[in-house]
């Protein structure tokens, strides 16, 4: 079934992940004098639910419905239950609505599990253990990425709905064109093939560019960029970018951009039409390769159905071949509010909308995303033959996530300050970068822990 992908739900997620990061520092004030909810279940589930429970998530437009079509099911599943539903509501906002000790918010959806640092050691979310003893849920069920996500230090304080997973786009008639057969898979071919692809006008300005490597273009952020080098963030409490394989893939980068030209390839980007629109560059072909996540396959299929193209993993620093198939991925997590007055209907509620593999195939499919549970991966899915690479990304065991912190997103954001300050001119050595970088970051997580 066709239908139009909104691209406000996307802007919404990448909008919600800023408020809530700068959420993060009051909850986190808030959090300091609560000594945690310890969460205490009944021996057993109730053997009929009934009663009413509210749900409060981010998705909106068409997104919200396939979300509404799920609580549907839920409600006919258990008639005596009604779920409140409230859609597009930021992260930001239902994290201080629940640090604030209000009882109006029984299951939150977030968009990212960027907020769990605070929510969890604070109590905002309920400590899910007791219950997923209880009724014997595992978490081996989900893949690593979200099993990753929706816990902070040992407390799975949330579970996962469905993810985004990261891999290549790339245009295959301009490919073809350019003489090549088969996409990239190092660094040093996605440079090669990118060249080859680039063309200008006569004025020396770019026409058409193979890849864009600057740092902050769509979707060229760090945390994207470090499983295909096998870069690391360190832990939850402390920063360690200082390494070679950061240091490796900031120089690949920063030659790359050297070799097109700085100030060329900013002038270019400058004239491209926006990310969530139908002037994203890939679509028009001025890009011919990019960096982008699963939700890409149903914008190309509403918006420019005639494009040829193919999407691969996205190619690995040189050196490390073993990466190649997995890439970076994060998932949205479900908690049950610490003042819920309705936990047995919330956790009903949340297992349903979290661990439902045919519930979860079926949200998938609506809303071009990958299901957090190996089951659901290997669903049947109706979407275009390209999104099965994502899925194929998804259970790869060299797919990564960064730590969860106290201090939300800011781990990546200065380093992509950084980043983008180094491929400018601005630095010569990225391990100064990088350390640079640690410093702040640890001070930040210093502040957040005292």
């Amino acid at each position: 079934m066709k239908y139009n992908l909104s691209s406000s739900g996307r802007r919404r997620l990448r909008a919600s992940a800023v408020i809530a990061s700068l959420a993060i520092a009051g909850v986190a004030l808030a959090g300091c004098s609560a000594s945690g909810n310890a969460t205490q279940a009944a021996p057993a589930a109730p053997s009929k639910l009934s009663g009413t429970v509210s749900l409060w998530h981010y998705w909106t437009d068409r997104e919200a419905k396939a979300v509404q079509s799920l609580v549907d099911d839920f409600e006919k599943a258990n008639p005596g239950v009604k779920v409140v539903v409230h859609p597009a509501q930021d992260d930001g906002k239902l994290t201080q609505v629940i640090a604030s000790g209000s009882n109006t918010v029984d299951v939150a959806w977030l968009a990212t599990p960027l907020q769990l640092g605070t929510l969890c050691p604070s109590g905002g979310f309920k400590d899910l253990g007791p219950y997923l003893t209880r009724d014997k849920v595992s978490l081996s069920q989900f893949s690593a990425v979200p099993r990753a996500n929706s816990s902070y230090k040992g407390v799975q304080c949330s579970l996962p709905s469905v993810a985004d997973s990261y891999g290549l786009y790339y245009n295959s008639a301009l490919a073809a064109a350019a003489g090549i057969t088969s996409p990239p898979k190092t660094l040093s071919e996605l440079e090669s093939d990118a060249l080859k692809m680039t063309t200008y006008n006569p004025d020396g300005s770019i026409k058409t560019l193979g890849f864009n490597p600057l740092m902050g273009f769509y979707q060229n952020k760090p945390e994207a960029y470090a499983p295909i080098a096998g870069a690391t963030w360190g832990t939850s409490t402390k920063s360690e970018l200082d390494t070679k394989n950061w240091a490796d893939l900031m120089s690949w980068q920063k030659a790359f951009v050297d070799k097109i030209g700085y100030a060329k390839l900013k002038a270019f980007t400058s004239g491209l039409g926006d990310e969530f629109s139908a002037n994203n560059a890939f679509q028009t072909g001025q890009v011919g390769m990019m960096m982008d996540g699963e939700w890409r396959v149903a914008f190309i299929r509403d918006q420019t159905p005639n494009l040829q193209y193919q999407t691969a993993p996205f190619p690995v620093l040189d050196g490390h071949s073993d990466l190649y198939g997995g890439g970076y991925s994060v998932a949205n997590v479900l908690g049950i509010a610490k003042n819920s007055q309705h936990t047995e209907l919330a956790w009903a509620l949340l297992k349903y909308l979290t661990t439902n593999d045919a519930g979860l195939v079926k949200l998938a499919n609506s809303v071009a995303n990958i299901p957090p549970t190996t089951a659901a991966i290997h669903g049947t899915y109706s979407l275009p033959s390209q999104f099965n690479t994502f899925l194929t990304i998804a259970g790869n065991r060299n797919v990564g996530t960064p730590p969860n912190t106290a201090i939300g997103h800011g781990p990546q954001d200065t380093l992509l300050t950084a980043w983008q300050a180094y491929q400018s001119g601005g630095a010569a050595d990225p391990s100064k970068v990088l350390k640079d970088a640690d410093t702040s970051i640890n001070g930040s997580l210093g502040l957040s822990a005292g």
